[in-house]
């Protein structure tokens, strides 16, 4: 027999999630409810999954490596959806100019990007991270206005390949209906890990006549500035 409950939903399943939508994303208001999301919850409890990156991209899920990437996000999608994990609504603007609202729930992409964010905060630079946001956010958006073939994709393709040169290493992650935990990575590429000192504890890398130093020439463009302020009475 046919569901006409499950019907009143337009569902369209994709790699990188699935999106669901129905009467309640047509207004402003509304969210969808349990029912209509295709994965429903059947874990209970906690789980712990460990996604492990090389040069950037998902290798091992759970200590099972995959030479096929498709293969590697089904399996945390398998996972993630037993948890109801990444299920949210989107509003976006279309290449027409209207804003579209639909429901979704996306596993594998809210746990993988997300590993792989706290992945690259411990292994890249300040200005490597700025930058690779800027360009990704910059590519993505091309990309979703069908400007693949724009020729400056390939460009930002080589800045963000070689971005991620460092990015690799082991992510863990706690599992539970409707959340998750990062709980922490293990990486020989981890900044945190130095022989200059730890954050707020012991530094080994100066002293206090150097910081003293640092102090002042960092306050230089300040100085300059108020000082001409106080020659022109402002």
């Amino acid at each position: 027999a046919a569901d006409f409950a499950r019907m009143e939903y337009s569902i369209n399943k994709g790699l990188w999630g699935t999106s669901i939508g129905g009467k309640e994303t047509l207004n402003s208001e509304q969210t969808l409810p349990e029912e209509a999301y295709p994965s429903q919850i059947t874990a209970k409890g906690t789980e712990t999954l460990k996604l492990e990156f090389k040069e950037g991209e998902l290798h091992a899920v759970n200590g099972e490596a995959f030479a096929d990437k498709v293969k590697a996000i089904n399996k945390v999608e398998e996972i993630g959806n037993r948890y109801g994990i990444g299920r949210d609504m989107h509003i976006g603007d279309t290449i027409i100019g209207l804003k579209g609202r639909v429901g979704f729930e996306a596993a594998a992409p809210i746990l993988i990007i997300n590993a792989h964010k706290m992945l690259e905060k411990h292994t890249l630079s300040k200005w490597q991270l700025y930058w690779k946001d800027q360009v990704s956010t910059w590519y993505g958006m091309f990309l979703h206005e069908a400007q693949y073939l724009e020729p400056v994709m390939r460009d930002i393709e080589a800045m963000l390949t070689s971005s991620q040169r460092n990015v690799n290493g082991m992510v863990s992650i706690i599992l539970r209906p409707y959340s998750y935990t990062l709980v922490g990575v293990e990486s020989s590429y981890d900044l945190v890990k130095n022989d200059l000192g730890e954050y707020g504890e012991v530094q080994k890398g100066w002293t206090a006549e150097d910081a003293k130093g640092f102090t002042k020439i960092l306050s230089t463009p300040l100085r300059v500035y108020y000082a001409n302020q106080k020659k022109n009475g402002k």
